[in-house]
């Protein structure tokens, strides 16, 4: 293994719980955390493999002429939608070639997002459904509302997530032209100006995405665009546990809550006197939540009844950790305990009880969502033992998948690469290798400050490995890392703040490390195969 001398870095690699702890010597050598680092390169390995088998699946069906990929592989083969093949599919194998196959990216990943965008625009940069054997529309009539609902699903469910990783992008682009777009036809009166709708799904997507699109953008339309929907939520006769009969805690509803309070606390930042307004009405929502709405594990059920208490469908929500993603950032800026022990309630009883559970029959995107849930809410308060919890479940999601790489064949496919990239960036602590290769094992373990990384190949390989940085604040001007649906949590992030790190090889050959932009372009690593450990630790 070489390193070239003077490999840069000057910079912050830590997670903000472990900044006060006391950090390992550059002499010892902690033989456990490689074997850990080691297991984990494994599950990377085959999570990596499993979702680029998965791109690799479906590119078969696209269609012959558009290269799109249609909906499902039943009945729905013959078209390309927004809601569901743009949103839900298409977006995570883009993100798996981001990771594995940097030529596929600018290739076929990116012909699709130009190929879409010229076939199925249907008003201004709003999508709208395309049959391939029709090469049109699949319906002559234009139906608002639904191209609405589609272009929110792909921003937030799709576009949003493929920005929190990858920045500014054609991707990001693409997402404001719609996000603009949806409230050019914002058509719907209100007391507090036009919005695009009355659906809370949409109306909680839109909420999330122009929390942060806000900083990333700086542009106040995207605030003022929130406030519209907050106040209509919020202060008028729409509060979702004030007024409504039925309140959905399982996605296709919680977008509202989530959205609410992720737009809280925005609001908490940009207009604190906006959000003195808003704070008992969020509390409010939460805590009656909290009141009605749990099983005796801290679970969410489907659908209650807010104003009699009524279970309505007692079914557990996959999309648990959803909800607590609001629960806890609320937390976090009014330091209400009870919404932290909600979350802590949730996750410790998912080990012992909810091992295997049928969060919506067999479904892989029920295990999916359910594991993000947990991987997001871990990421800020590790409760035990929800690592061994989460390890389990991904092997029974895992299993699902075929040998041609589809897992069930449907647009829900994507969640399963969604979830299993989140998955190997946790056992990584957010590390990446470029190029990647299918024998390539990269896994790392963290304690305290220090990380213990190993690589392992079966034949002589030669990269970069590329440390992850604080996207939520590069990417994205966040002023602090909520937790956000869908998002990739951060572990051990690259940061300009004056710390400097060593990179320190198993047998004791010690790697000077001075610059921040080396480290954030990746460590040249060149190895002649088996395996190679270093750590790096602060200096």
């Amino acid at each position: 293994m070489h390193f070239p001398v003077k490999i840069c870095c000057l910079g912050l690699l830590t997670l903000l719980s472990c900044r006060n702890q006391p950090v390992y010597s550059p002499t010892s050598f902690d033989e456990s955390q490689w074997a850990k680092a080691s297991q984990n390169g494994e599950l990377v390995n085959e999570g990596l493999e499993r979702c680029r088998r998965f791109v690799e699946g479906w590119l078969k069906h696209a269609d012959s002429i558009s290269g799109l990929i249609p909906r499902n592989l039943d009945q729905d083969r013959d078209i390309w939608n927004a809601k569901d093949a743009a949103a839900d599919n298409y977006p995570f194998m883009v993100l798996t070639a981001a990771l594995t196959d940097s030529a596929l990216l600018a290739g076929s990943m990116r012909e699709i997002l130009e190929t879409e965008q010229q076939l199925t625009n249907r008003i201004g940069r709003l999508p709208d459904t395309y049959r391939f054997s029709k090469r049109r529309f699949d319906v002559d009539a234009v139906d608002m509302d639904a191209i609405i609902f589609g272009a929110s699903e792909y921003i937030k469910d799709g576009l949003m997530p493929l920005t929190e990783w990858l920045g500014v992008s054609p991707w990001s682009d693409r997402m404001l032209g719609m996000l603009d777009d949806i409230w050019a036809h914002a058509d719907v009166e209100s007391p507090y100006g036009k919005i695009p709708s009355t659906n809370v799904e949409v109306n909680g997507e839109l909420l999330q995405v122009m929390a942060r699109v806000y900083w990333m953008t700086g542009d106040d339309k995207y605030l003022e665009w929130s406030a519209r929907l907050a106040d209509y939520y919020l202060l008028g006769d729409h509060h979702p546990t004030r007024h409504a009969e039925s309140i959905r805690l399982r996605d296709h509803g919680c977008e509202i809550v989530s959205g609410l309070c992720e737009f809280y606390v925005t609001i908490h930042f940009a207009q604190p006197e906006k959000k003195a307004m808003y704070q008992p009405h969020i509390h409010e929502m939460l805590d009656r939540i909290l009141e009605i709405g749990r099983n005796e594990d801290g679970l969410f059920y489907d659908v209650v009844n807010p104003q009699n208490g009524e279970v309505l469908n007692a079914r557990i929500a996959d999309n648990f950790g959803y909800n607590l993603n609001g629960f806890y950032a609320v937390y976090q800026i009014d330091s209400v305990e009870a919404y932290r022990e909600a979350t802590v309630k949730a996750l410790s009883a998912l080990a012992p009880k909810y091992r295997n559970h049928a969060w919506e029959g067999t479904s892989a995107d029920g295990y999916a969502d359910a594991i993000e849930g947990a991987l997001n809410l871990f990421n800020r308060d590790p409760v035990e033992p929800t690592a061994d919890w989460m390890d389990s479940e991904m092997k029974v999601m895992w299993a699902k998948q075929q040998e041609d790489g589809v897992i069930e064949g449907w647009h829900g496919d994507g969640n399963f690469a969604r979830t299993t990239i989140m998955y190997c960036l946790w056992k990584s602590k957010g590390l990446t290798a470029q190029p990647w290769r299918v024998d390539l094992r990269l896994g790392a373990e963290m304690l305290q400050d220090t990380l213990w990384i190993t690589l392992e190949a079966d034949s002589a390989w030669q990269g970069r490995l590329i440390f992850d940085k604080p996207r939520h604040r590069e990417a994205l001007n966040l002023p602090f890392d909520w937790p956000r649906i869908n998002q990739f949590p951060e572990w051990f992030v690259s940061a300009q703040d004056g710390i400097t790190y060593q990179v320190v090889e198993k047998d004791d050959v010690d790697v000077d490390v001075e610059g921040v932009e080396d480290l954030r372009s990746g460590l040249e690593v060149h190895f002649n195969g088996k395996t190679v450990s270093f750590k790096v630790y602060p200096h």
